[in-house]
């Protein structure tokens, strides 16, 4: 019986049936994935790119043992959300991560309906937008 085991010592090649999964599961989204003691792999539309890959969120949810939603300020993903969660033991160590784009990251609803009312105001210049004496025609 063929298998596999994913552990602290595991390199790119032992994670990549599991991130590859992940990746097509989530409809191609980019999935990085490293061991604690090694650089792992991320996989993008379909292919490996890179086989020495570990991104700071990586080893800072290895370091820390907990899920990070984040944008982060360096590294491939500079400047787009991400999640990422720690694979651990059964005694609930960490010993690895995987991480995924974070679409949800993408659009805060929270943050937008906080704000509506002031981005209303901001299209149209007052609110509500449109006017109820505004036609059709006239609406942005």
């Amino acid at each position: 019986m063929e298998g596999h085991i994913i552990s602290a010592s595991s390199k790119a090649e032992d994670l990549f049936s599991v991130c590859m999964a992940l990746h097509e599961l989530l409809n191609k989204l980019p999935v990085t994935a490293r061991s604690r003691d090694y650089p792992g792999l991320r996989i993008e539309d379909g292919n490996v790119v890179d086989t020495e890959y570990s991104g700071p969120i990586l080893e800072q949810v290895i370091a820390e043992n907990t899920v990070i939603k984040t944008t982060p300020q360096s590294g491939t993903y500079r400047g787009i959300p991400v999640v990422v969660a720690p694979l651990r033991t059964r005694e609930g160590e960490a010993f690895g991560a995987i991480g995924v784009v974070d679409i949800t990251g993408i659009f805060d609803l929270a943050t937008l309906m906080e704000h509506q009312s002031e981005i209303l105001k901001q299209v149209c210049g007052q609110d509500p937008c449109p006017l109820p004496q505004e036609r059709i025609s006239s609406k942005r």
